[in-house]
This record gives C-alpha cells, structure tokens and sequence, in this order.
C-alpha cells in the first residue's frame, strides 16, 4: 500500500514508476463549491476582494465565478477599474459594485465607452451618469440600441418631454434595465382597473416612478382602500401619488383613529382638511400631535381595539 512507504529522503533516486505516483499540490482545487478556495491561488481574487468584493455573493450569480477565474487582473480588470472611475463610481464603492455586477469586467471596453458616450449624446450630464451607473449596476451592460428603444418607450408610452423623460430614469435607473412587461401591466392597471386619465398617469407616474414597478396586487388595495373606503376622488390621488409606496396597514389605522375622532376630512375646500401626504409621511408622534391632537397612547389604545 502506498502509505505505508516510508517518507524518502531527498537525495535519494526515486524510479519513474514511483515519481508519477507522488501527487503534486494541484495549483487550483480541481473541484470546489466556494470561490474562497481559489484566493490564495490566484491573484486576480485576492486582488477583487482587496478591493471589497464579496465572493460569497459573486457565485450566487450564474457564471460569474467562472469568469473571475479566467481574468487576469492587469490585463483584463485594471482597465475595466479605471473605466468605472472615469464614470464617476466612487473608490469605495467599486467592490460593492462589482459584486453586484461581476459580468461588467467580462465586457469589452470600447463597448461600454460607446454606452456612456451615448448617454453623454442624449444630454445626461457625468454626474447624472454616475448616480444611474451606481444606483443601476447593470445598466453598461446593456447596448446602445436597447437604452435608445427604452428611453423612447417611456417618452411615447407616458406622452413624455424629452427633459421629462430623462428625469425619470435618473431617478429609476432601472427603467432601463429591467423588464418591460410588469411596466405595461401597470400602466394598463392605472388605466383600464383604477380609471386614471392618461395625463394623471403621466402626473403620477413622473411624481413616484416607483408605480411603475409596483406590484399590481397592492396597487388595486391600495386603490381601492382610498378610493372607495376613504372616499379620495382621482384627481387628489393624482397630487398626492406617494400615498401609493405607503403601507395599506398604516393608512388603514391612520384612517380609522382619524375617523373614530370625527377629524377624517380629504376635502381640500374644507377648513379641516388632512393632506395624504400628511396622513402617511409624518411619524407617529407627529401624526399623533399635529394631525390627529391626541396622545400615542390613545393611538396605541385604539389600535388594539382593531
């Protein structure tokens, strides 16, 4: 049995039968589940999570560690660093960044330079750029043609400016990056379901982008909640579309305390009148002093009876 040779010394001759049979440390595991075993073999990860990479989460996506295990550091990801830079993604945020998106340093250069010289084209301006860049880190992936098709969808869809239309995918990067059919269910929701016009859908679209994303289930509570509970007309959900991100939870106990205290009044020609934004922005110590003139503790008593 192999193991039971004796360890030879280093001088002596060895013959080539036994020399095929001594083993040498494999440079890189031949097989592993974790990217972590390969750092202290290659100097590409060592160098990636130096920078702040989180392996852990790099292998959660599909491919990407072994793309990290073909790139080498100078030759393949130094110029990709420096690209990233000269967007405007901060030193300390690079590692955060890529471990969102590892596929970036797969890509070819002159590519993603053609994306952002395409962006620059339609007006961004580079800190405009870097926010998307950073708050959507997919977005250089994705080819002059398909930003172009996408920024034109959200102009012609939502009857959009040009200056309008760049505003709202500053503020929701995403727009572009993500899929395109949750967008028009929800666009078709607002219309056909809740009965908005299509210029208060161009309102409150451009006022919370997020609508655009939301989930249709909780759009329709929501609606329906203070639409036809609360008694809120269209054109005041249409100034207030914020009270759409909020917890139906929070507007249903807020509405019910009002209404218990005889002080739920939606109607702005009213002396009494509560804004939806003050109903579900304030905390509930200010919501409590200011709007409702109660105490938290007959709020907190008054919920337990719901």
């Amino acid at each position: 049995d192999w193991d039971d040779v004796p360890p030879s010394s280093a001088l002596e001759e060895i013959s080539e039968e036994d020399a095929v049979r001594i083993i040498a440390e494999p440079l890189l595991p031949l097989q592993s589940s974790t990217l972590r075993d390969y750092v202290d073999h290659s100097e590409t990860l060592a160098k990636l999570v130096h920078l702040g990479v989180d392996l852990s989460q790099v292998e959660k996506h599909q491919k990407a560690g072994q793309l990290l295990l073909t790139l080498d550091f100078e030759k393949d990801i130094k110029k990709i660093l420096l690209f990233l830079k000269d967007v405007g993604v901060e030193d300390n945020q690079l590692g955060p960044f890529l471990t969102k998106n590892p596929y970036i340093l797969g890509e070819d250069l002159e590519a993603l330079e053609t994306r952002v010289a395409y962006l620059k084209s339609k007006k961004f301006g580079k800190a405009e750029i870097a926010q998307m860049v950073s708050r959507a880190p997919y977005l250089l992936l994705f080819s002059v043609e398909r930003l172009d098709n996408r920024l034109g969808f959200f102009k012609n869809e939502l009857g959009l400016s040009v200056k309008k239309t760049k505003d709202l995918v500053i503020r929701l990067p995403r727009l572009l990056t993500g899929k395109l059919e949750p967008v028009k269910e929800n666009l078709q929701v607002c219309r056909i379901e809740l009965g908005f016009q299509r210029n208060e859908i161009q309102q409150i679209v451009f006022k919370t982008p997020k609508i655009l994303t939301a989930s249709k289930k909780r759009l329709k509570q929501t609606f329906d909640y203070l639409h036809n509970i609360m008694g809120i007309p269209h054109h005041i959900l249409t100034r207030f579309p914020q009270v759409f991100n909020s917890k139906l939870l929070r507007i249903r106990e807020r509405h019910m305390f009002l209404k218990f205290l005889g002080k739920a009044q939606y109607d702005p020609t009213q002396p009494s009148y509560i804004s939806l934004d003050q109903l579900v922005s304030l905390p509930d110590e200010v919501f409590c002093a200011e709007i409702a003139k109660a105490s938290m503790q007959d709020f907190e008593k008054f919920l337990k009876t719901l």
